[in-house]
């Protein structure tokens, strides 16, 4: 099972959504910005280090909001963590995405998430988690 850890990064009431590039496995889908946790690595540090990586960076990971087991058509089963991150130093930059944008919560469902993002996008949208 592949362990994948995201960040939900919230600022002025809205979330950071970001697009896969079109090179990436289901590419230009959208997503939280995070990524694989590494063998023997702890979830807030692999976080922390994904946002330094795609974003630029330094986060301050809060608590753990979702946890989602989720099994692909091509039979890749993914276990993702969700953290909410308040706040951060340095200026978010788009290092790795096709495009980044702020999404208030209402309109997560106007993007075209990955498909194991789509539950947890619904309840943020529906104000049941934050």
């Amino acid at each position: 099972m592949k362990r994948v850890v995201a960040g939900l990064i919230q600022k002025d009431g809205k979330l950071l959504v970001c697009q896969r590039t079109r090179y990436q496995t289901m590419p230009l889908k959208w997503e939280f910005p995070g990524g694989k946790i590494e063998e023997r690595e702890q979830p807030r540090d692999a976080l922390r280090r994904e946002l330094d990586e795609e974003l630029g960076i330094l986060a301050t990971v809060g608590d753990e909001i979702a946890r989602i087991r989720h099994e692909y058509p091509n039979r890749t089963m993914v276990e993702l963590r969700f953290f909410l991150v308040r706040e951060y130093q340095g200026e978010v930059e788009n290092l790795i995405f096709n495009d980044i944008q702020w999404s208030k919560l209402r309109d997560l469902p106007k993007y075209d998430f990955l498909e194991a993002d789509l539950t947890l996008v619904r309840d943020l949208a529906a104000g049941k988690l934050l």
